[in-house]
């Protein structure tokens, strides 16, 4: 078999598919693509693909060496999302190949079915409690959301109190019925982190993620030692390099790699195994299209380690499109009572893309953009 061509698609709302075509007419899907610059990581994945048309398809390994190591520049988001969305169509191309879902090939399953949670209300939230009740009545149980807006490098003690007030306000309105997450994304710094953690341990949060920045890597141990909550991270690192350091200087709890951002599954099955032998959870970084959720499905499933997936079904992100919007096999990613998927039944990644959709809203590509936010002084603020 024979790699023969590489096209890619943007889809609405921020989202990038990669299909793999061979000469054997066995096709795989990717989702190759760093959120707000999606036609970026679109002409790396078209440089990429020089390398690969003509080479057998099935040998992910060296092909992923020749990716990462062949142009001697490596690592970063873009290139490694690139790579990822490539290896993510290869190992589908090969379990379609050998009529076999991924994770049989990665040695087999180790559990039946993956926890997932819901991102409740947005990047300035007002009615997360409306949003959990809702979802609640689906039968989903755990959360995560925003924990506060802009924050400056040390900000009133009125900024802290706000962020702790919408924190007690959700605690009290839902009890211990339900778990939730708290997202920092990066939005504080350092000093402002411990006084948030301290101020948040009453009111016993799952995980707290990005805590600080991920250039600040080093504080997450001796945050860690100032709080009863676990600490989270991993979306914003991009290759076994990256995560080396930061598990063993220790603090986290749960590692959050990105499916499509860090090197794809041969890169992440490798880094969830790193977090095991340090007694440190996985948690996939996933608010991205179907085809990302069904690679991070296929290394959860391989991963004793691997504790909650993100999904984005209904996610504030999604405008223009959903989740299983582009999906077949809608059935196959559907959510039981407690918020569990069920193993992917189907061949390679077990999701079968709506090809014609993708050509129609191929045709007004999206533009998506972070927003720019900006502190009262004028100074550029942490999105």
């Amino acid at each position: 078999m024979k790699i023969t061509r590489l096209t890619t698609w943007h889809a609405p709302p921020r989202w990038l598919f990669l299909k793999i075509e061979t000469d054997e007419g066995i096709s795989g899907w990717g989702e190759p693509v760093i959120e707000g610059r999606a036609a970026t990581v679109e002409s790396a994945v078209h440089e990429l693909g020089e390398l690969l048309v003509g080479r057998d398809p099935g040998h992910i390994n060296d092909l992923w060496q020749a990716m990462y190591r062949g142009g001697f520049y490596r690592g970063g988001p873009i290139l490694m999302s690139a790579i990822a969305g490539i290896d993510q169509a290869l190992w589908d191309i090969k379990g379609k190949a050998l009529g076999v879902p991924v994770y049989q090939l990665l040695g087999g399953r180790v559990r039946e079915r993956m926890k997932t949670y819901r991102w409740v209300g947005g990047d300035r939230p007002a009615d997360i409690v409306a949003q959990m009740q809702a979802y609640r009545a689906l039968g989903f149980d755990t959360f995560k959301f925003n924990g506060t807006e802009e924050l400056r490098l040390i900000d009133s003690p009125r900024a802290i109190d706000a962020a702790v007030a919408k924190v007690a306000a959700v605690r009290e309105a839902v009890g211990d019925a339900i778990d939730f997450g708290i997202d920092f994304h990066g939005r504080v710094s350092a000093p402002m982190a411990r006084v948030l953690l301290r101020e948040l341990a009453p009111f016993k949060p799952l995980f707290v993620e990005e805590p600080v920045l991920p250039e600040q890597w080093e504080y997450y141990r001796p945050l860690s030692e100032a709080t009863s909550i676990p600490l989270a991270a991993g979306e914003r690192m991009y290759s076994r390099a990256e995560f080396k350091p930061v598990l063993a200087a220790g603090g986290l709890a749960l590692l959050q790699p990105d499916l499509s951002h860090a090197g794809g599954i041969t890169e992440c099955v490798k880094i969830a195994a790193m977090a095991e032998a340090h007694d440190v959870g996985l948690a996939p970084h996933c608010p991205l299209g179907p085809v990302a959720l069904a690679a991070c499905l296929q290394v959860d499933f391989v991963s004793w380690n691997a504790m909650l997936q993100e999904q984005s079904m209904g996610i504030h992100y999604n405008h223009g499109a959903d989740l299983l919007d582009y999906v077949l096999n809608k059935d196959d990613f559907r959510c039981d009572a407690d918020g569990c998927i069920a193993a992917l039944p189907g061949p390679g990644l077990g999701v079968e893309i709506d090809e014609e959709m993708l050509a129609r809203v191929g045709r007004e590509p999206p533009q998506w953009r972070n927003p720019l936010w900006r502190h009262g002084d004028g100074s550029v603020a942490e999105w």
